[in-house]
């Protein structure tokens, strides 16, 4: 098995995490996940990951919090996440870094790009954890950023869908796959894979996205080996 990437950044969402549970870390769901990557590693992939924070929390709650703090508390949200998913791989035998945008030294590295790059050109695996380290920014623009800043030119995006549809295909039966698209085709068509700021990041840069479904046996293998499968937008 030969893969067609030498380098990707995998972005999961952080629902993804929950499993059926909807909330929280599933450990069964967080060990697969580890299982999976741990496979493209072995193949000589070197992998980056941004996990979302939204099996924990999703935005503000009431209109008495502002928008910052919210951000905040999604910003720590992600950390959980990075550091479960950090704990698993380590389980596995994976050498595995967490980076934070916010200073958390007792539990995590402070994000330092070339101390980074270092890390994952020899082979281990880097969690980005803390957003951009600002708020009103998606975890979304904190992937196209460091894919961007590691030089890496394709994002993995592992979603509860199977690929990019026209519309919600939960909610509308009739919805359009799209096997294949272009940068401009996502932005123009106003398709939500990933915010604005995100997707313009990727087309500026070049970076090629490739949306698939976590929850799919072997899903990350196949992206990586060029399979047919979700969609790609280059």
């Amino acid at each position: 098995m030969k893969p067609i990437y030498n380098r990707v950044l995998l972005k999961i969402s952080g629902e993804a995490l929950a499993g059926e549970q909807r909330f929280g870390i599933n450990e069964k769901m967080t060990r697969k996940v580890a299982e999976e990557v741990k496979q493209i590693h072995d193949l000589g992939v070197q992998v980056a990951i941004v996990v979302g924070g939204g099996n924990f929390w999703r935005g503000r709650t009431s209109k008495d919090m502002d928008r910052a703090t919210a951000d905040y508390m999604g910003m720590l949200a992600t950390v959980m996440n990075s550091l479960a998913l950090q704990d698993a791989f380590l389980a596995l035998g994976v050498p595995t870094r967490v980076h934070t945008a916010i200073e958390m030294r007792e539990i995590a590295e402070p994000y330092a790009r070339r101390r980074a790059l270092h890390q994952i050109e020899n082979g281990d695996i880097v969690i980005f954890g803390a957003g951009t380290g600002n708020p009103f920014f998606s975890t979304d623009t904190t992937a196209a950023l460091r894919a961007a800043e590691m030089d890496i030119k394709t994002i993995l995006l592992a979603k509860n869908v199977d690929a990019v549809y026209d519309k919600d295909p939960v909610i509308y039966p009739d919805a359009k796959k799209f096997s294949k698209l272009t940068h401009m085709e996502v932005l123009e068509k106003d398709l939500k894979v990933m915010d604005l700021t995100a997707a313009t990041l990727c087309k500026d840069n070049n970076i090629r996205i490739h949306v698939f479904a976590i929850a799919e046996e072997g899903n990350v293998m196949k992206a990586v080996l060029g399979e047919n499968i979700g969609t790609i937008i280059e």
